[in-house]
């Protein structure tokens, strides 16, 4: 599968709009699209998969390395791929678009804010190319999206300014139709705010499909991966489908990579439930409760049966693996910006509250302190969190993990553990292999 990249010369440039736009534009010319996001973002994938059809594919070198992220691109499935890029191009230690970039060795085509600017445009794009010489990065900027541009002389401008080597693959006008709103983790999800399938198609119309497709090329073939544990383990665990897992699936639980379902899927029976629909916790082997958006549900989840059946279950020793909005579920209690505070499970010992500004944005790694639902002792899990919440933990916590690059539970300790239950800030991807040691441990 080719692919191109597109990125971006800072954060609310436009991408996600720009990216959304190539891709109807692609498929307008008949051809099959991949969407991928660069980074761990949960948001953009949702429109990604809106507008393409199908799940967006995470590829971010922290949390997956090189060949597990390789490996989850050619997963995808389509003619050509394009990847939304994070931040601007080369913005990020832990794995920024240019890196992704890199990775993969695909071409990038940068967005380049227009508003109010002609040659400005041509300059921006020329420095972005010339960078990656000067730093000894191996990217490729092919050429540039003019985002916010109008047509006529303004177009004509941006187009003769471009020097030899930088094309000129169309321009995003300027419409309020296509602005996504937005709220403390970021844009609203495509389900709750798709952008208007028409106006996204005349955008599109003013895009070189054919430019663009015939940029893509093919990445280098990932290295195979091990794949012994995913099939059946010579120690004795429990081989795929012998066991079933629950995987809440609502509007409070909405951060899950499509890889880690895929994972979960080829190795167990997975079973979805809606708490904030009123659904009970289904029998299961084990119980995954992903991030989301708890606090703007809560008084529905603490109305929720599954709440007090996971409480059971817990004690009960079922494992229980919850990240993010899934530890917030499992606390005590949480409390919402406006001071409302509901009770949630009960089954880690911390109250959660909601904060004016975000807690932590950050990739992460976390050290096993003891074997844990998602690591043995001594294993290193890299992932990434960002939350706007604080947890205050019980005197008696006990913590799985010690943080070794980001801010965890307490700065210094994450992974809240009680009964076989572990819930922590940080989101892993499945290429971490933390959902294989999960699955093994049923």
């Amino acid at each position: 599968m080719k692919g191109l990249v597109v990125g971006g010369t800072r954060s609310g440039v436009g991408k996600t709009v720009a990216a959304l736009a190539v891709v109807r534009a692609l498929e307008a010319a008949g051809r099959s699209v991949q969407p991928a996001k660069a980074g761990p973002d949960f948001i953009d994938p949702s429109h990604h998969a809106v507008v393409a059809g199908r799940p967006s594919r995470t590829l971010d070198v922290w949390l997956e390395g090189e060949d597990g992220l390789r490996r989850n691109y050619y997963r995808g499935d389509g003619d050509v791929c394009v990847v939304e890029g994070v931040m601007g191009l080369y913005d990020g230690d832990g794995s920024s678009t240019a890196m992704v970039a890199e990775a993969l060795d695909l071409p990038v085509v940068l967005v380049v804010d227009a508003s109010a600017g002609m040659e400005s445009v041509a300059a921006t794009a020329l420095g972005f190319r010339e960078f990656a010489a000067a730093a000894d990065r191996d990217v490729e900027v092919a050429g540039v999206i003019a985002q916010r541009a109008h047509g006529g002389r303004h177009e004509a401008g941006i187009v003769d300014a471009l020097p030899e080597g930088l094309t000129y693959f169309g321009r995003i006008p300027p419409t309020s139709d296509l602005e996504i709103p937005d709220r403390h983790l970021g844009l609203h999800a495509g389900e709750e705010a798709p952008l208007d399938p028409e106006t996204l198609d005349e955008v599109a119309e003013h895009l070189d499909a054919e430019g663009l497709a015939a940029l893509a090329r093919e990445p280098p073939r990932p290295q195979p991966a091990d794949d012994s544990q995913a099939a059946s383990d010579s120690d004795g665990s429990r081989s795929a489908r012998d066991v079933r897992v629950a995987v809440a699936r609502d509007d409070a639980f909405r951060f899950v990579y499509p890889a880690v379902l895929e994972r979960l899927r080829s190795r167990a029976e997975v079973v979805t439930f809606a708490p904030t629909d009123g659904d009970d916790l289904p029998d299961a082997d084990g119980v995954y409760l992903p991030g989301g958006y708890p606090e703007l549900h809560a008084d529905r989840l603490a109305e929720s049966p599954a709440l007090s059946s996971l409480r059971r279950r817990a004690e009960d020793g079922v494992p229980v693996l919850g990240e993010c909005g899934g530890l917030m579920a499992l606390a005590e209690s949480l409390t919402t910006t406006d001071g409302e505070t509901h009770e949630m499970a009960g089954v880690l010992p911390a109250d959660v509250r909601m904060r004016d500004r975000y807690q932590a944005l950050d990739h992460v790694e976390l050290r096993a302190r003891e074997p844990t639902l998602t690591a043995g002792t001594g294993d290193a899990v890299r992932g990434h969190e960002f939350h706007y919440s604080s947890a205050d933990v019980g005197a008696d916590a006990r913590f799985a993990f010690d943080v070794e690059r980001g801010s965890g539970i307490d700065g210094d300790r994450d992974g809240l553990t009680e009964y076989r239950t572990l819930g922590t800030y940080a989101h892993v991807h499945a290429e971490s292999g933390a959902f294989d040691r999960f699955i093994d441990r049923l």
